[in-house]
C-alpha cells in the first residue's frame, strides 16, 4: 500500500525534506573551496617574498665574502648573514676600544652593508610588487644589523675597569656598533648591540685537551665578536 502526505508519496517527502542538506552541502564545499584557494594564494605569496629577501641576502653575503680573511669567517644563516671576527684582531686585552688597525676592516662591512639593496629596496621599481605585497599583509621588511661580543671563560681581573665578562662583551659590542652606524651613516635604529660574556662558547673548555696550547686555542676562538646582518618581515605596527 502506497501511503501519501500532503500529496507526496513517502519517498517524494524524504527527498523533498532533505533537500536542504544539498543545498547546504554545496554551500560548504564552496567554503571550503574558497578558504583553500585563499591559503594557496597566501602560501605563494609567502613564498615569494622569501624567495625575494634570499636573493637580497644573496647578494649581500657574496659581497662581504670578498673580504673574508683569517681574522673575518663570513657565514650564511638562516636568517641573514653572520661576520665572526677573532677579539684579538679588534681589541686589546680586557679592553674595550676599538684598535686603530681594525678600523678598515669595520669601514669595509660598513660600506658593503650601506650600499646594499637590502638597504636599498624601496629605491629599485623593479621590487614594487614585492613592497606591496608585503604592505598587504599589514607586514614590513626588517633590516637589522645585530653585533654580540663573547669573551673566553677566564675571569676579569680586580684591576679592570670592567666588573665582569659581561660589562666586557657588552661594551666591546657597542663600540663596533657606534663606530660602524657613526662612519657609514647607516641609522642607528638598524643596529643593536648585546654581549654573552662567556656563556656562548664555540669551544667547551672542557672538551679540549689539558694542555697550555690547546686551552688557549680554545680561547682564542671564543673570544670574538659576531655581527649579523639579518632580514625578515615584522608588523607594521601603524596598519594595526
Amino acid at each position: 500500500m502506497l501511503f501519501k502526505y500532503n500529496g507526496l508519496s513517502a519517498h517524494e517527502a524524504r527527498a523533498k525534506n532533505a533537500s536542504w542538506a544539498i543545498t547546504y552541502a554545496d554551500l560548504i564545499t564552496l567554503l571550503l573551496t574558497f578558504f583553500v584557494l585563499l591559503l594557496v594564494i597566501l602560501n605563494e605569496e609567502e613564498k615569494h617574498i622569501d624567495r625575494v629577501i634570499n636573493k637580497l641576502l644573496n647578494e649581500t653575503y657574496v659581497e662581504l665574502k670578498k673580504i673574508e680573511s683569517d681574522f673575518l669567517k663570513v657565514t650564511r644563516e638562516t636568517n641573514g648573514v653572520k661576520l665572526t671576527v677573532s677579539s684579538g684582531r679588534l681589541f686589546n686585552s680586557l679592553e674595550a676600544s676599538v684598535l686603530p688597525s681594525a678600523l678598515p676592516l669595520l669601514d669595509q662591512i660598513g660600506s658593503i652593508i650601506r650600499v646594499s639593496k637590502l638597504l636599498h629596496v624601496n629605491e629599485d621599481p623593479k621590487y614594487n610588487k614585492f613592497l606591496k605585497t608585503i604592505i598587504k599583509l599589514g607586514k614590513e621588511l626588517n633590516v637589522e644589523i645585530r653585533c654580540e661580543g663573547h669573551t673566553d671563560d677566564n675571569s676579569v681581573p680586580e684591576i679592570s675597569k670592567f666588573e665582569s665578562n659581561w660589562d666586557l662583551s657588552t661594551a666591546r659590542a657597542l663600540n663596533i656598533v657606534q663606530y660602524i652606524s657613526s662612519k657609514s651613516k647607516i641609522p642607528e635604529k638598524q643596529f643593536s648591540a648585546m654581549g654573552y660574556g662567556k656563556f656562548r662558547p664555540v669551544v667547551n673548555i672542557d672538551t679540549v685537551e689539558k694542555t697550555l696550547v690547546a686551552i688557549n686555542n680554545a680561547n682564542a676562538k671564543n673570544r670574538r665578536v659576531e655581527i649579523y646582518l639579518d632580514a625578515f618581515l615584522k608588523t607594521n605596527i601603524l596598519t594595526k
